[in-house]
C-alpha cells in the first residue's frame, strides 16, 4: 500500500480532520467550521444546508440544531447524513457520510451555555424552518422569551446535538492539472477497521 506522507500522513482520521480544520482555522476568513450537510427527505429527496461544526470527537463530528427543525427531522427519520467542508483558502475539502445519533444530554448543555445569551434567546424565540408573519413577529417572540428565562436560559427541549459517526471520510486536496490528491478511508461500520485507498482525481 502507498505511504501517505505530508498532509495526508496518519493513521486516525479523526486526529487529520483536527489538524486540516486547525490549518483552516488559521487561513479561512470566516467560520472555518462550516459544513454542508445533506440529509434526504421521506421520499428520499435530498436537501442541503449550511451548519457550524462544533467538536470532533475520537469517532464522530457533532453539531448542534433545533429538533423541531427539517433538518432534523430527516435525520432522526433516516438515521443518515453527509457533509462536506471545502476550505477554500488551503484548495483542501474534506467530505463525511455516516450514521447519525442524538447528542442531548450533558455535553449539548454544556455547549448551549457557551453560547451568547442572544444566541440562546434566539433558539428559544425560533421555530426553525416553519412559516414566519415577519422580521417583527420573531423580535416580539424574543423579547417575550426574555422576559420568561432571563440572563441565563436553559437548554431548549427542542434544541439539541447530532453526532454523525462516519463509514466514510474522504481528504482531498488540489494537485496540478486538476490531478488532485484523494484518499478515501472507509468501513463496513462503526467498529470496524479502516481500509484507506487512494482514488482516482
Amino acid at each position: 500500500m502507498e505511504k501517505r506522507t505530508g498532509i495526508f500522513a496518519g493513521d486516525d482520521p479523526f486526529v487529520l480532520a483536527q489538524s486540516w480544520l486547525d490549518d483552516a482555522s488559521e487561513t479561512e476568513p470566516n467560520d472555518p467550521n462550516a459544513i454542508a450537510l445533506s440529509t434526504v427527505d421521506a421520499t428520499g429527496l435530498p436537501n442541503a444546508r449550511m451548519v457550524l461544526l462544533k467538536e470532533i470527537e475520537i469517532d464522530a463530528f457533532v453539531f448542534y440544531t433545533n429538533y423541531e427543525s427539517t433538518k432534523a427531522d430527516e435525520l432522526d427519520t433516516s438515521g443518515k447524513a453527509a457533509f462536506v467542508i471545502h476550505w477554500k483558502s488551503l484548495r483542501r475539502q474534506l467530505r463525511v457520510r455516516g450514521m447519525v445519533s442524538r447528542e442531548d444530554g450533558p455535553q449539548a448543555d454544556a455547549y448551549f451555555n457557551s453560547r451568547s445569551l442572544k444566541s440562546r434567546l434566539g433558539a428559544w424565540a425560533s421555530k426553525q424552518s416553519r412559516p414566519l408573519k415577519s422580521r417583527s413577529h420573531l423580535l416580539a417572540e424574543v423579547a417575550k422569551v426574555t422576559a420568561q428565562h432571563g440572563a441565563n436560559p436553559p437548554r431548549p427541549p427542542f434544541w439539541g446535538g447530532y453526532r454523525v459517526v462516519p463509514v466514510e471520510i474522504e481528504f482531498w486536496a488540489d494537485g496540478e492539472f486538476r490531478l488532485h490528491n484523494r484518499f478515501q478511508w472507509a468501513r463496513t461500520h462503526a467498529s470496524a477497521d479502516w481500509v484507506v485507498t487512494r482514488l482516482n482525481p
